[in-house]
């Protein structure tokens, strides 16, 4: 049997901002709430996620780029 790790959601999250960040739509320094615009409709459960990790939308978008596990604790 094949043992595959499934990737947690926000890594997802994390690779389309650092994206957003490679293209210069939005610059690592800027708040985290900067992308809501562009999640549209999806924005309020990224926002959830980021809130479970404890992070606020004045954070700089480099602190979650910064995020190298996002294992929940249990």
């Amino acid at each position: 049997m094949i043992n595959q790790t499934v990737a947690h959601p926000m890594v997802k999250f994390q690779r389309q901002v650092k994206s957003l960040v490679k293209r210069q739509v939005v610059q690592p320094t800027d708040s985290i709430w900067k992308v809501a615009f562009l999640f549209g409709d999806e924005w309020s459960h990224w926002r959830k996620e980021m809130e479970d990790f404890d992070f606020s939308m004045h954070d700089p978008i480099e602190d979650l780029l910064a995020v190298e596990s996002w294992e929940e604790e249990e």
